[in-house]
């Protein structure tokens, strides 16, 4: 007997869909963090002189930028495979380059608005990509 005769297809895409559109959760909410992580630390360091060398750390930024590359892939991807529409990962990969070219510049406020600006569109793309998937 043949394997596809063992496999349920419908369950299996029913998994995958609820996988993606949790990896889009976690995908807003890295932003979020993100978004927070840059607000705050430019507070901290500014006002308090505090925490700068590991708040303002590349290898914080980095991080965060391969799970956005990450998680952007798998789940903008497999959602512009599944419905069609490629809006969301064209809005996610420009928030990607923004995030790039916030670690491509010095510390300070050309990062932040790079930074801030690159997850709210990221951000936006989970969220288009969760509308699509109903």
């Amino acid at each position: 007997m043949m394997l596809q005769h063992y496999i349920d297809w419908a369950a299996m895409r029913d998994a995958i869909l609820s996988i993606r559109d949790r990896l889009d959760g976690v995908g807003i909410m890295l932003s979020g963090l993100c978004a927070v992580h840059c607000v705050l630390g430019i507070m901290l360091v500014s006002v308090l002189g505090l925490g700068g060398e590991a708040l303002l750390a590349p290898s914080i930024h980095r991080t965060g930028l391969a799970l956005a590359v990450g998680v952007g892939i798998v789940t903008l991807g497999l959602g512009a495979l599944r419905h069609g529409q490629l809006l969301p990962l064209g809005i996610g990969g420009c928030g990607i380059a923004l995030m790039a070219g916030g670690l491509a510049v010095d510390h300070g406020s050309a990062e932040a608005f790079l930074t801030i600006a690159g997850v709210a569109l990221v951000a936006t793309a989970h969220i288009r990509n969760l509308r699509h998937a109903v």
